[in-house]
């Protein structure tokens, strides 16, 4: 991480989403998409007209105990973000799912996904008392080794789950991070 003081925060209601905040999403999802991310659309290139629904969706269901927006800022501006989600059925209300993490395209490689993904994971322990979290991830992309140096441990594969183009089958990489 560069010398900027990276600023983490959780958002836990549609009510705290300002528009500027909404339409930075949207920038970002649309951002990493387009550059060939594995953040939730499958086929490039996309506009506001996919991606501001999306966000739309997932604000909307912002809740404490159930989803949590995690995002990251460098000097008031989105550097990155991911959603985490729990089911509260009680079966399986012990665990949690991360979703579109993702970081701008232009500051990759300075540590904001790695600061985003050890700030879930203190949320997720202490401030929605879970004890594991999963993510199901694009194979052949390196998220795998992104992931591991992380903690988290592939526990199996869907092969040619997630069909990108004719011939262009990738795995779906099922991953955990247990304990927290």
């Amino acid at each position: 991480m560069d010398s900027e003081p990276l600023d983490l925060r959780q958002i836990t209601s549609p009510d705290d989403v300002s528009p500027e905040l909404r339409q930075e999403l949207v920038d970002c999802w649309i951002e990493v998409t387009n550059a060939g991310g594995a953040a939730g659309f499958p086929f490039p290139p996309i506009d506001a007209r996919t991606a501001a629904p999306a966000v739309d969706a997932l604000v909307g269901g912002l809740a404490p105990g159930t989803s949590r927006l995690v995002t990251a800022s460098l000097d008031g501006a989105l550097a990155g973000w991911l959603n985490v989600r729990r089911d509260s059925f009680p079966l399986v209300a012990h665990w949690g799912t991360l979703h579109h993490v993702q970081t701008r395209t232009g500051l990759r490689g300075r540590g904001i996904g790695a600061a985003l993904m050890r700030h879930v994971r203190e949320i997720a322990r202490d401030g929605m008392g879970l004890e594991q979290l999963r993510l199901a991830a694009r194979g052949g992309v390196g998220l795998e080794t992104f992931y591991g140096r992380l903690g988290w441990q592939e526990i199996g594969r869907w092969p040619g789950a997630l069909r990108l183009a004719p011939g262009d089958d990738r795995d779906e990489v099922l991953m955990v991070l247990t304990p927290l």
